[in-house]
C-alpha cells in the first residue's frame, strides 16, 4: 500500500510539472499578429515608421509575436473593403483609410469632414473630441478597436493641367477617396474619380483623372509631380488613418500586455503626427522647385491660394459638406448629429442643424 502511495503521488507531481509546463510553454508561445499595412508608395510612412515599428513590436512590448507584415498593394486590397477584413477575421491589424470605408457606416468620416479641420492642430482637436465614440461605434458594428488615430496632413490638390483657383476644377475629372470630398468637387462643378492612392499615378499619367488630392507628402514621395503641373496648396482636410484591431487579437493580450500595446500604438501614432506637421512644407517646396532637404526634387507650378478659394470652401462646409453627411449619417445611426454636435462640431465651432 505504502509503495503503491508513493507511485501515486510520483505520478500526480509529475502530471502537474507536465501541466506547468505546458502552461508556460502556451504562455510563452509568439501571439500571431497578421498585419495589412499602408500604401507601400507612402515610403515616408510605411518605411520610416510603419514597417520598422511591427518589426519592432514585439520587443518594445515585451510581447511574444509572431508579426507577419504587408502593405495594402503588395496584398491586392482594395483601402474600402478593410472594415469587412477586419470583421471577417482575415486580418488582425490593418491600417485603414477612414474616409474610403466612411461607405461602409458614414459615422467614420464625421472625424474629418472636409472643410471643418483644415490645419494640424485643427485636426487634432476634432480627432481627440470624436475618439471614444468613434471607437464605440467601430466595436459595436466591427469588432474592431482603435489603436491609432493620426492625419497625413493637409489635403492638397495636384493638377496635369494649368489651374489658378480652385474654380479652375470646373468641368474636370478629379480623384477623390471621401463621401464629402466627392460632395465639395459636385459644389465646385468638378467629377469626382474615386481611385485608392496606388491608382492615382497611372491615372493621371493617362489621363483619367485630370486633378487629384492628397498631402504634398504623399504626393511627393508617390511622385505625383512626375505626372502633374499645378500644385493648389488650399488645405481641404488631413486625410485620417488608423490602424485598427479586431477584438479577436486583443483579446489574446493579457492586461498587462495590453497596456503595453497600447502605449507602443501610441508611440507611432506621435510619430505619424509629426511627420504630418513637420514634412509637408519641405514636401511641397521639393515638389515645387523650392528648397529641397529630405524629398524628391520636381519643379511643378505652385499656385497661390487666395483669399476667395479658402472662403468657397468655408461657404460649401454649410451649404452642402454638413447638411450632406448629416443626411447621410443620421439614416444609419440616429444620433449621428447630437454626438457631432457634442464633439468635433464644439471642438471647431460647428453645429449642424
Amino acid at each position: 500500500m505504502k509503495c503503491l502511495k508513493r507511485r501515486l503521488a510520483a505520478g500526480l507531481f509529475a502530471a502537474a510539472t507536465t501541466l506547468g509546463l505546458g502552461a508556460t510553454a502556451q504562455a510563452q508561445a509568439p501571439i500571431p499578429l497578421r498585419v495589412a499595412g499602408n500604401f507601400s508608395q507612402n515610403t515616408k510612412h510605411v518605411d520610416g515608421v510603419e514597417r520598422p515599428f511591427f518589426a519592432g513590436l514585439s520587443a518594445a512590448a515585451n510581447t511574444p509575436l509572431a508579426v507577419t507584415y504587408n502593405p495594402l498593394d503588395v496584398l491586392g486590397i482594395q483601402a474600402a473593403d478593410s472594415l469587412r477584413l477586419l470583421r471577417s477575421g482575415a486580418f488582425d491589424v490593418m491600417s485603414v483609410q477612414i474616409g474610403m470605408v466612411a461607405r461602409d457606416d458614414p459615422f467614420f468620416e464625421g472625424l474629418d469632414l472636409i472643410g471643418v479641420s483644415t490645419t494640424v492642430p485643427e485636426l487634432r482637436r476634432a480627432v481627440e473630441s470624436y475618439r471614444e465614440a468613434f471607437d464605440q461605434r467601430l466595436q459595436q458594428r466591427f469588432g474592431t478597436r482603435v489603436m491609432t488615430l493620426w492625419p497625413f496632413g493637409p489635403q492638397i490638390i495636384y493638377c496635369n493641367a494649368p489651374i489658378t483657383s480652385v474654380r479652375d476644377l470646373r468641368g474636370l475629372k478629379v480623384r477623390s477617396f471621401t463621401p464629402t470630398m466627392s460632395a465639395l468637387l459636385q459644389h465646385l462643378g468638378a467629377t469626382p474619380v474615386t481611385l485608392q492612392f496606388s491608382e492615382v499615378y497611372p491615372a493621371l499619367q493617362r489621363g483619367v483623372a485630370s486633378c487629384a488630392i492628397t498631402s504634398a507628402t504623399s504626393g511627393n514621395t508617390g511622385n505625383w509631380p512626375e505626372v502633374t503641373s499645378h500644385i493648389l496648396p488650399l488645405g481641404l482636410s488631413g486625410a485620417v488613418q488608423g490602424h485598427f484591431m479586431t477584438m479577436a487579437a486583443w483579446r489574446r493580450f493579457s492586461p498587462e500586455q495590453q497596456t503595453a500595446m497600447t502605449r507602443e500604438f501610441r508611440r507611432m501614432e506621435d510619430a505619424m503626427w509629426n511627420i504630418a506637421t513637420n514634412s509637408n512644407g519641405d514636401a511641397l517646396s521639393c515638389s515645387t522647385g523650392g528648397p529641397c532637404t529630405e524629398h524628391k526634387p520636381f519643379r511643378n507650378t505652385l499656385v497661390a491660394v487666395n483669399d476667395a478659394d479658402a472662403a468657397l470652401v468655408r461657404e460649401a462646409v454649410s451649404a452642402v459638406i454638413l447638411p450632406s453627411w448629416r443626411d447621410t449619417c443620421n439614416r444609419v445611426w440616429a444620433q449621428c448629429t447630437q454626438t457631432w454636435n457634442g464633439t468635433v462640431g464644439a471642438a471647431r465651432g460647428f453645429t449642424i442643424n
